[in-house]
This record gives C-alpha cells, structure tokens and sequence, in this order.
C-alpha cells in the first residue's frame, strides 16, 4: 500500500481557514495540527512530514531546533511573503522553502496607491489644518499622471502594483534579476540598473524580500539620487532602508515624501513598536501599521493558494515561490 503524507501544520488555523485544508489537501495527504502540541508530539511529526505549513516561520510556530528536524526533499511552505524569520542555517540543505509570493498583491497594490495619493493631494497636512480652523487653498495638488513608478521587486506583489499605478496614467520602470518581464511596463532591467531607476522615479516603491543582499539598499546615497519631489513606498521590510538616512533626507528635502507599511521595529517581531526617529511628526510622511494585506477575506485566498502549492509539491508539479537559500544565509537576526 502506497504511504500517505504527512503535512504537518504548526500555525492555528482559526474556523476560516480550517475547511480547506481537507478542501484543499482532501485525501492526498493526513494534515496534522501540531500548534499547542507537546514537544515530543511535535519533533515526531515534523520527522515524518513530508511538507510543514506556516505562516511566517516564528519561533513561536516553528523554533530553529525543530525546523533542522525536516527531512531531506521535504517543503517549508509560507502562509506569508517575508522569508527572513526561515532559520535556513539549520535546515537540511535539499528541504526546500516557498514563500506565499503575490498571496495578497491586490490589497497590498490598493494601499500602495493609497498612501500615494495622500503624499500627492497633501490630505494629511490640510486635513490637519482643518482641524484647527484653518481653510488653506494655497499651493497646487501633485499629479500621478505622466509620471514615473519605479519598483524595485518586481514578484507579484510589485506587478500588482505596477497595474495599480498604470490605471493612474503612470509609466511604469522596474528592476528585477533576469531584467525581461511579460508584464506591460515601460522599462525592464536588470538589478544592477538600481541607480537608474532612482533616477527616473517620481514615485520609488520598494516591494523586495529582505536578504543578505538587500540589507539597507536604500540609504543616504541612494535617496541623494532621486527626485526632489519623489516619493519612496516601503513594502517590503523596514530593514531595506537605512532609518536614520530616511529621516535625514525628509527633514533637507520638504518636498521629498516618504510612506511606510512595514517598520524596523515591529511588535510581532520585535516585540514593540520602536522609532529612532520621529517620522510621524513630519509632514512629508504617511505611515500605517503593517495592515495594507489586512483585507477581509484574503487570509483564506492566500491559504488556499499556499495549500495548493503544497498539493502540487506532493503530486509532483511545479511549486512557486521557491527560494534560494544562498539569499538568506549568514543574515543574522531575523527582521
């Protein structure tokens, strides 16, 4: 009799995402629920299994003790994006690893927009002034239209963005490893073209994963090369962006704008929400907590999409979102 896999899945699955697995996976594999389980249970299960789920590799789902249990040719499958919680240094080399990459593109295109748009119209700074009485007509509202979106990723949540900021009347610039796409964008290059696109973008929207490579891209140098009246989207981790040249570079440059999403010291990570610099109290920047994924309903689109994924591993069909270790290797503590 031919054996049954085992998917072992060390999140909580709550009564939303619960059916689909057995939806999913049905019969092809016995999915076990290992959260809250005791520690033997635990290490026996993720022996055997033939893919584990997770949301983002936590320690509190996964710790690196247990991750070096998985057995050779097994998946690590991501319910999220972000890879750098993978403790990659103690998994056996042949497990393989696959980010939920694009999962929750179209909301997180739709925030993206968003935060644009009210670095552009200055809703912020005039809503503000409303507040206190004052009704201040001066100055111009910026325009999207014609300008240029640089992005710099350009996976799926960078392509759903791309569509977002052409539906506005941008030309689109992109930069990404092989330098060639089959989406419509006005530019394609490779990454070493980095210091082209910050040249060219009116509006610089940063969607990479966070890798040894990507540590701190964006920095002094870097935002020196752009626009005065840019703008720089963070998507991705705060870890990209050099915080203190940030900071920097809004106060010397008042027209420059700057929105973020994700946080160099986040609670879920880092345990608080911490700032080495007083962002939110400059006019020329937007910042909302890590929520532009938070949309009703696509926590179970982005699990069905991962569970399908892990199907099509098990069948032996094309898995997406696999990532190269080498990119992860030697980057420390986890962002």
């Amino acid at each position: 009799m031919k054996e049954i896999p085992v998917v072992a899945v060390t999140c909580s699955p709550d009564r939303e995402i619960f059916p689909l697995f057995d939806e999913v996976i049905g019969k092809r594999a016995k999915v076990c629920f290992i959260h809250g389980a005791g520690s033997e249970e635990r290490e026996k299960t993720l022996e055997r299994s033939y893919a584990v789920i997770t949301t983002s590799c936590a320690p509190d789902e996964l710790s690196g003790s247990e991750a070096g249990l998985l057995k050779p040719g097994s998946l690590l499958q991501l319910l999220f994006a972000g890879a750098d919680n993978v403790p990659f240094d103690v998994l056996n080399e042949n497990t393989l690893v696959a980010s939920n990459t694009g999962a929750f593109a179209e909301p997180i295109a739709e925030h993206v927009l968003a935060m644009t748009l009210a670095l552009v119209k200055k809703i912020i700074p005039r809503n503000e002034a409303l507040k206190k009485g004052v009704f201040d007509q001066s100055g111009f509202n910026g325009t999207l239209r014609g300008k240029v979106c640089g992005i710099l990723g350009f996976g799926g949540n960078g392509r759903a963005v791309a569509k977002a900021m052409r539906s506005m009347g941008m030309k689109v610039a992109a930069v990404n490893r092989g330098g060639r796409t089959e989406e419509d964008v006005d530019y394609i290059w490779k990454n070493d073209r980095l210091e082209d696109l910050l040249e060219i973008s009116d509006v610089l929207v940063l969607a990479l994963p966070l890798t040894r490579d990507t540590r701190g891209i964006i920095g002094s140098r870097e935002l020196s090369m752009m626009k005065k009246e840019a703008i720089l989207v963070n998507i991705a981790r705060g870890a990209v962006v050099d915080q203190g040249a940030l900071y920097s570079h809004l106060i010397d440059n008042p027209d420059f704008g700057a929105a973020i999403d994700t946080w160099w010291s986040e609670p879920s990570h880092h345990g608080k929400f911490l700032l080495d610099h007083p962002f939110l109290d400059l006019p020329n920047f937007v910042g909302s907590p890590h929520v532009a994924d938070n949309v009703a309903g696509m926590m179970p689109a982005a699990t069905r999409f991962a569970l399908q994924n892990v199907v099509d591993f098990l069948e032996g069909g094309t898995v997406r979102g696999l990532l190269d270790r080498a990119d992860y290797m030697g980057m420390g503590k986890p962002e």
